[in-house]
């Protein structure tokens, strides 16, 4: 593919759908696997984005395909392959998009939106439990795979969950007690979003329910401590231009900044509601994390938007020329759990930023440092994919950035804990290089994020940028 003035050598790896691979030895370019690192890096996101000649009408709408790199004794494989949904079956059969989706309408007439359901890419995260891989997308049930092979195994109900209830793609899990907290949005003539506490095999334990105004996007959520909060934007969805197959769910969102930003707490014990509130419009996607201070108050971290921009900008990534620019920061909020009133709102980084991550272990919980997507100094947010990993350090204000070099974009960072630092380790990024067209599997050291990788592995085909990924510990 040869790229425009105006497309950016991130375009290349979304061109043509990416292409699976078996189980593979992975080669070592630089560097040397560190012994202490035996376990499963997944990685979850877009894979496809055209078929027969036809783009999709958002990032969002690409059919999900999982990475899996195993770490043993003998060295790194690496597989990779499409979840094996229904919709993902049937269109790759007909070799055409057939059902509605984030950003497109059913293909035929209208009343195809009606009688088809939305595709449930599998696409956005993954969920790494002890006997199986779960493939997570925002509005339907997850999809089991083999934890080795990444073989399909079908739809999971996680013993229990209802049929037409969604099981979303940021589930939070307890470092300490392991249990995992989810929720899921149910539209229709009044929205329920749902929550669930499940063990940590997967299995549903409990579930309530919340009825909400309008139809909203709720992607994420945050666990702090005894407490889920919940940061409700004002965006709604207009549901009758979607029934009647007129805009897709992303064209139908409004941006309402009238009525401000909802605060929902949530007991997680038995996930009933504390308390809510109003306070000033923004958006975000993600979290980063929270806790319960001295003061018994809500501290919790997250990337805000001043706007709604941001989804016009991932509509643009799918076409691979991006020219909105909408910068996100990271802020802290400080609630009041009792009244869900804010205390404080104030802005800890001026730096673009996304993906914010933490320790496994320190989620719900006080932390230091949060590792992160950013851009390399002086380049504009609008143009570009994130193109550094970081981690920013609470205690002191200080952003240490890992500049990976012109034209290479990794994902979102994960943390492998060391063995005597809970928060610090080995930092695991997937890295598209757009100067040589291919990916690779790049270790930093957590705390020298200014050296070169300990190590980087070859991959032998193109992962296209994607979202979320986990991290399994060998025998966990």
């Amino acid at each position: 593919m040869i790229t425009t003035p105006k497309q950016k050598a991130w375009s290349k790896a979304i061109a043509q759908p990416a292409t699976e691979f078996d189980s593979t030895p992975l080669s070592i370019i630089t560097g040397a696997i560190p012994p202490d690192l035996r376990g499963s890096l997944y990685r979850n996101g877009p894979a496809r984005l055209s078929r027969d000649g036809e783009r999709v009408g958002h990032w969002f709408d690409g059919d999900g395909a999982i990475l899996g790199v195993h770490f043993t004794d003998d060295g790194a494989t690496g597989v990779y392959r499409y979840v094996q949904t229904q919709g993902y079956l049937e269109e790759e059969k007909q070799d055409k998009f057939i059902y509605p989706n984030y950003g497109m309408t059913a293909a035929g007439a209208f009343w195809n939106n009606l009688l088809k359901p939305v595709k449930n890419a599998a696409n956005t995260s993954v969920l790494a439990l002890p006997d199986r891989l779960l493939a997570l997308w925002e509005g339907g049930k997850p999809h089991a795979l083999d934890l080795q092979t990444l073989e399909t195994v079908g739809i999971d109900d996680l013993s229990g969950l209802k049929d037409k209830h969604s099981f979303s793609a940021h589930p939070k899990i307890d470092g300490v007690t392991g249990e995992i907290f989810n929720c899921g949005v149910s539209p229709g003539a009044s929205t329920t979003l749902n929550l669930y506490r499940c063990d940590s095999t997967g299995k549903l334990q409990q579930h309530n329910s919340h009825s909400l105004s309008g139809l909203p996007l709720i992607h994420d959520f945050c666990l702090a401590g005894q407490y889920l909060v919940f940061l409700v934007s004002p965006v709604r969805v207009d549901l009758a231009s979607v029934f009647f197959g007129q805009k897709s769910y992303s064209d139908a969102m409004k941006w309402k900044p009238e009525l401000g930003t909802e605060i929902l707490i949530f007991e997680r014990d038995n996930l009933s509601l504390v308390s809510r509130n109003q306070t000033d419009p923004w958006f975000q996607w993600h979290f980063a994390n929270g806790y319960v201070d001295e003061n018994n108050n809500i501290v919790t971290e997250f990337t805000r938007y001043e706007d709604f921009d941001t989804n016009q900008y991932l509509k643009e990534v799918a076409s691979g020329q991006t020219e909105t620019s909408a910068p996100g920061t990271m802020w802290s909020l400080v609630i009041d759990p009792q009244s869900a009133k804010v205390i404080s709102n104030q802005q800890i980084s001026k730096i673009c930023s996304e993906f914010p991550l933490v320790s496994p272990n320190k989620v719900g919980q006080p932390w230091r440092y949060t590792y992160l997507n950013v851009h390399r100094p002086g380049v504009s947010h609008g143009a570009e994919l994130f193109n550094a990993i970081a981690v920013f350090d609470r205690e002191t204000k200080n952003m240490a950035i890992a500049d990976l070099g012109a034209n290479c974009y990794p994902s979102e960072p994960v943390l492998v804990p060391g063995q005597n630092d809970s928060e610090r380790g080995w930092l695991l990024t997937v890295v598209y290089d757009g100067n040589t067209d291919h990916s690779e599997v790049r270790i930093y050291q957590s705390d020298r994020l200014f050296e070169p990788p300990v190590c980087r592995l070859a991959l032998p085909s193109v992962i296209p940028p994607g979202f979320h990924g986990t991290w399994k510990q060998l025998n966990q």
